[in-house]
């Protein structure tokens, strides 16, 4: 027979032994009516009455504190409201990360646990009525294209690009113009102090390019979004502070620009930028981002020539070698160094040359972190 208490259960035990639950009592030393209580679900099995129902009835203790544990729980399930915000506030709390939101300026609050002040931020940060709306969202559109799910931290980063590029001034954009754009920075490629001229290359050439500082596990190098089709924006974080890096990612995501990748389908989201290209990718999205790779790779040194070099001095590279192709590319070595480390996969080789470019980027560009907050008004 299934019992659905354990008084169920004490109470049938009981019938096959012909006692009363006065004997009962009097064997365990309790009273009637505590005994009566516990048969009819007043009162709990504790792990103590069980052990002394297991010595009377020669049942396992497990067994009457497993029924009153099914027991409580089904009570509760009748009794409890449901809480349709509880995940809403487990996505938000649990995955977002709110405590560095605040820290950063993203949204005004005393700490997580101003909750009022948190929520109504939150949902001016996202643009949205209902904090459900917001793409962070389990059942939310999330509007990206990446080869993994974007996270909610991913999705707070890039929200913060778009704020911030929609109050900037920026000149006509045309495919004609991005292709003036790439052609200017290719000089620039000879010192990470010429990067300080990317910013108003590209705002002359109607992109805004802003530069956010990644929240932490975000693995975020680069996005190309669009606010509308002649609205297009890169987004950067410089989260590998190095002059190879920066010209790879920059590259690739002005290829997405000038192939207007990602107008109608979302913001085009790079993350972990470089590697093979996941096959959980959609066809067309895949294609993408190996034509944006192709791109970046071949504008830092074109592939023939980079193959050549390989193949001249492979397997040991100097550092003359290194510094001497730098030159008649006309490129800094440290870039010739990242591509040289991509295609041999010998990562310690020649670091020292993989110059920072951060110093001369930001104060050039519409930055938001590193201990600055940018202005948005809310």
């Amino acid at each position: 027979m299934e019992y659905r208490t354990p008084g169920q259960l004490i109470e049938a035990l009981l019938n096959e032994r012909g006692w009363s639950q006065r004997s009962l009592a009097v064997i365990l030393d309790k009273g009637e009516t505590s005994i009566n209580k516990l048969i009819s679900g007043q009162s709990r099995v504790s792990a103590e009455m069980a052990l002394a129902l297991e010595e009377v009835f020669a049942v396992d203790a497990e067994r009457f504190l497993e029924l009153q544990h099914q027991y409580d729980l089904a009570k509760a399930r009748i009794e409890a409201r449901p809480d349709p915000g509880r995940a809403n506030r487990a996505k938000i709390y649990g995955d977002l990360p709110v405590a560095k939101m605040i820290e950063r300026g993203w949204i005004q609050a005393e700490g997580i646990r101003d909750t009022e002040n948190v929520e109504r931020e939150l949902r001016r940060f996202f643009g949205v009525n209902r904090l459900e709306d917001a793409e962070i969202m389990p059942h939310a559109a999330r509007k990206t294209q990446t080869s993994i799910e974007a996270t909610p931290a991913q999705m707070a980063w890039l929200y913060r690009v778009k704020s911030i590029a929609e109050g900037m001034l920026v000149g006509t954009y045309s495919t004609k113009a991005v292709e003036t754009a790439i052609a200017n920075i290719k000089p620039l490629l000879g010192h990470p102090e010429h990067m300080r001229r990317v910013p108003r290359i590209l705002a002359e050439a109607g992109i805004r390019f802003v530069v956010v500082e990644g929240l932490p596990g975000g693995k975020i190098d680069g996005v190309c979004l669009w606010l509308n089709e002649r609205s297009p924006v890169v987004g950067m974080t410089l989260r590998f502070d190095r002059i190879d890096n920066f010209i790879f990612v920059l590259r690739h995501e002005l290829e997405h620009v000038k192939n207007r990748d990602g107008m109608n389908g979302g913001a085009m989201l790079d993350v972990d930028l470089g590697g093979d290209v996941h096959v959980e990718l959609e066809t067309t999205v895949a294609q993408q981002e190996m034509v944006a790779n192709a791109a970046a790779a071949e504008f830092c040194i074109p592939s023939k020539m980079m193959d050549a070099f390989i193949k001249r001095k492979a397997p040991y590279f100097s550092e003359r070698d290194l510094i001497g192709f730098a030159r008649t590319m006309k490129v800094h070595p440290g870039i010739v160094a990242g591509q040289l480390q991509r295609r041999t996969e010998q990562y310690h080789k020649f670091r020292q040359h993989l110059a920072s470019v951060r110093e001369y980027v930001i104060p050039t560009a519409e930055t938001d972190g590193w201990g600055d907050i940018h202005p948005i008004e809310p």
